[in-house]
């Protein structure tokens, strides 16, 4: 698999981005590889993989699931474009409350490799969007958490009047009243 890594500013977290092949066809891109993830020492022992689709303007997260359900993600836009947000939970980290921002979308085939212990949402920026989801351990609803989307400082592309938010998802704690259940550790998930 031919790819650039990225590091994002939260340890742990990086964008991935694949060698697109075009064509008169269209697109053709790998996003998976064992050999390729194995080598840059991501998790690779997936359990569960979705997609949801969401109209413009929908902002879904930040979502987290506890221990011991946590897991690893890996998250890319196979159809349109989103603002994509990670929050790093992890107490102890030097990042601890810092977001990172990525634009996914069809055109960029990018990806971004999220470890445990950080928060994820995303609001739609085209008219539709898919965003897949694979993740190392199944969907746990009694361990799927989340914290409020505009508790901290994030440049989301809309304002809270504007945004289509499901009530689940606005009853989230906010950040500052968030109890963090992750604990930082030096070194894992750094590529």
């Amino acid at each position: 698999m031919e790819a650039e890594v990225r590091q994002s500013k939260i340890s742990g977290c990086f964008e991935i981005i694949p060698k697109v092949f075009k064509d008169k066809r269209g697109i053709f891109v790998k996003v998976f590889n064992y050999s390729f993830y194995k080598h840059k020492g991501f998790e690779m022992d997936f359990k569960e993989q979705f997609y949801s689709v969401s109209h413009k303007g929908v902002i879904r997260g930040l979502h987290f699931q506890v221990p011991p359900k946590d897991h690893d993600k890996v998250i890319y836009c196979p159809y349109g474009r989103v603002f994509d947000v990670v929050v790093d939970l992890r107490v102890g980290s030097p990042t601890y409350g810092q977001f990172d921002v990525f634009e996914l979308s069809d055109e960029k085939a990018n990806l971004v490799y999220i470890p445990k212990g950080l928060a994820h949402g995303f609001c739609t920026l085209s008219e539709t969007a898919i965003l897949v989801y694979i993740l190392t351990t199944e969907y746990s609803p009694e361990h799927d958490s989340g914290i409020l989307w505009n508790s901290l400082n994030i440049p989301w592309p809309i304002s809270g009047d504007e945004a289509i938010i499901s009530e689940r998802d606005s009853k989230f704690l906010p950040f500052e009243s968030f109890k963090s259940p992750f604990t930082y550790k030096e070194g894992i998930g750094n590529v």
